[in-house]
């Protein structure tokens, strides 16, 4: 690795910690049982709101409501990871993550 690599991946872990700030701030929204279960997560896939429409509030079902929530959080936590891997692709080369401490590629 030259000195022009050094600079490079300097350069790449600036951009991928501005990066990492905007994923903080970014909203990813998720929904499941057509809208009855939302989430919203921001880009580090940190739940940040719950909602639920009264409708499905069902104290029979219980496990139809709780398998709501959880697919629409494992949606939002998807649609979070696909937004890291684009936001991430735009300023890593291919083959350079796995040069760059703290990143696998």
């Amino acid at each position: 690795m030259g000195l022009g690599d050094l600079g490079k991946i300097a350069k790449i872990q600036s951009e991928i910690a501005r990066v990492q700030e905007e994923l903080q701030s970014r909203r990813i929204e998720a929904s499941s049982g057509g809208g009855m279960v939302r989430v919203v997560m921001n880009g580090h896939g940190e739940l940040l709101e719950l909602r639920i429409d009264p409708q499905v509030v069902n104290p029979q079902e219980v496990e139809m409501l709780e398998d709501l929530i959880l697919a629409a959080i494992g949606e939002a936590k998807h649609r979070a990871q696909q937004v890291v891997q684009q936001e991430m692709s735009k300023i890593i080369p291919a083959g350079l993550a796995g040069r760059i401490p703290g990143l696998s590629g």
